[in-house]
């Protein structure tokens, strides 16, 4: 079960960002994922006529590692860690300050 899931709102904890707030658009595999509008990187195109795109310098959107960003407790206002909490055939993901379950 990952920890971190599409849709969360996270801070950067390490990194050219770090203090960023921003939510999780993707997640590319096991361990990277995308913030939207951090780690944005200048990537050089060329043009394609079959495509239909032109050609220049396009900001974009790069993968983070999951250990270089915390999820946001608005409750607190504050990075938290994630735990997990079984109840009988359901797992749920909790705030480990508060043990408070998490909503997206």
């Amino acid at each position: 079960m990952n920890k971190i899931r599409k849709g969360d709102e996270v801070i950067v904890l390490a990194g050219k960002d770090k203090g960023k707030r921003g939510r999780v658009a993707l997640r590319k595999d096991d361990q990277y994922l995308v913030v939207e509008g951090l780690n944005l990187v200048k990537k050089h195109t060329k043009p394609n006529p079959m495509k239909g795109t032109t050609g220049g310098i396009v900001e974009k959107a790069m993968p983070i590692h999951q250990s270089n960003v915390a999820i946001f407790n608005s409750a607190t206002g504050k990075a938290d860690r994630v735990g997990i909490k079984v109840d009988g055939d359901s797992r749920k993901r909790v705030f480990k300050s508060s043990g408070e379950e998490i909503k997206v």
